[in-house]
């Protein structure tokens, strides 16, 4: 475990609405879920960054003696540093330098699972890294172990600017490929038109744990950031016996910076593709509304932000004040109040679900012909069968089946008198 100073640098013509304690807690949540082991933690104000440092000549000063009274090896900024200010931070502090976004894709290379995932991130560090190595010397020019400078796999990469950029092309290849290949998938998976919910919010809102909830899967669910990278899909039945499509997602963060918003489209792309969002929120946060408006920022950035929403307020076992929960509920159009590790209130966002999705699922009442029987087995795989009965002239099924599915069997559709 490396040992860390962190440091949170406010500018002030940073017009954020997020406080400096707030931005130094989340700094220590990245840090903690990177792997660090805190020893010191530094905020400091200044009126504009120096281009050499970013911060003082100074404050260097004070950083180099505390780091080298706490024996730590890594300063972690909570600020985006140049190629040249990083380079000088380095030379200067005598120990390694992690900046924001250093340290957002380190916990994105720990968490990806997949191919996709695996590829993605290190895209985005490789173009993240190639325009801060003028000058380094090829000692900087690698991804290797350690806070910041992890890859997929953990593999150490000896490469130039020009085997940077070799890299990055094929990379880029590799995605589209499998860009390709998910597209190829999707439309065989959609040929019926199941409808997909995807889940968006803040980072530790507890999206996993109300999808865990709804699915019965383990998917891993944490205190720490990012836990969840590779989005996770899973087939459910509503209460009216609606089945949809469930997807969970990586959570957005404050400040997300937004090439890495580019470079993550893929994993983000059930977000764009999805019928409908659930937002889930921690109302128990005091930086709930902060948290809100980062994660509609993301979705612009997304071009999702007109998707059909529904807001759910979650952790509502850990207020107090019910009356202002109900006044806030009741003032928030397509909201919804509840708590996804108490399961709370699951009827009414169940029911917020179903009205938002009455559009895509159609009842039907079936009268299948006998030498048609891989029918009746495609309505239990795509719908909910609610009567059938095997009788001397076919089968008769009453089932829900999404609308596209159930057009194409109307010809089987038993005529109402």
């Amino acid at each position: 475990m490396e040992k860390a100073i962190l440091v949170t640098v406010k500018l002030e013509h940073d017009k954020s609405t997020w406080d400096v304690v707030e931005r130094e807690h989340e700094l220590k949540e990245l840090a903690k879920t990177a792997g660090a082991e805190i020893v010191a933690e530094d905020v400091s104000h200044r009126d504009m960054p120096t281009p050499d440092l970013y911060i003082g000549k100074g404050k260097a000063e004070e950083l180099t003696f505390q780091a080298a009274i706490k024996r730590a090896g890594l300063v972690i900024f909570n600020n985006d540093l140049s190629g040249t200010q990083h380079r000088n931070l380095e030379k200067e502090l005598n120990v390694k330098v992690v900046d924001r976004t250093q340290l957002i894709l380190d916990i994105f290379a720990r968490h990806a699972k997949t191919l996709e995932g695996k590829t993605q991130v290190e895209l985005a560090q490789l173009e993240y890294s190639l325009p801060r190595l003028a000058g380094r010397g090829a000692e900087l020019s690698r991804l290797g172990g350690g806070i910041g400078t992890r890859g997929p796999g953990e593999q150490k990469l000896e490469v130039d600017r020009r085997r940077i950029r070799d890299r990055i092309i094929r990379l880029k290849q590799d995605l589209k490929s499998l860009e390709f290949r998910r597209s190829t998938t999707r439309v065989k998976r959609g040929e019926f038109s199941l409808p997909t919910v995807v889940f968006v919010g803040y980072t530790s809102a507890g999206k996993s744990t109300l999808f865990n909830a709804l699915t019965g899967s383990q998917q891993q669910v944490s205190s720490g950031l990012f836990t969840t990278l590779d989005p996770l899909t899973r087939a459910v039945f509503l209460p009216n016996k609606q089945k949809v499509l469930l997807a969970d997602t990586v959570g957005f963060i404050s400040q997300l910076p937004h090439h890495l918003v580019e470079s993550f489209k893929a994993t983000l792309e059930e977000v764009v593709k999805a019928d409908l969002l659930v937002h889930v929120l921690d109302i128990s946060s005091p930086k709930a509304r902060e948290h809100f408006d980062a994660v509609c920022t993301v979705l612009t950035d997304l071009g999702a932000e007109k998707k059909t929403t529904v807001l759910a307020f979650n952790k509502i076992d850990l207020l107090e004040d019910e009356e202002k929960l109900k006044r806030l509920v009741k003032d928030t159009p397509d909201s919804v109040a509840i708590s996804a590790l108490k399961h709370l209130n699951f009827d009414a966002f169940f029911q917020k679900i179903e009205d938002k999705l009455s559009g895509y699922s159609s009842e039907i009442d079936l009268l299948l012909p006998l030498d048609k029987m891989e029918l009746v087995d495609f309505i239990y795989r795509e719908g909910k069968v609610k009567e059938i009965d095997y009788t001397n002239s076919g089968v008769r099924m009453k089932a829900i089946l999404p609308v596209i599915a159930a057009k194409k069997l109307k010809e089987y559709a038993v005529s109402k008198k």
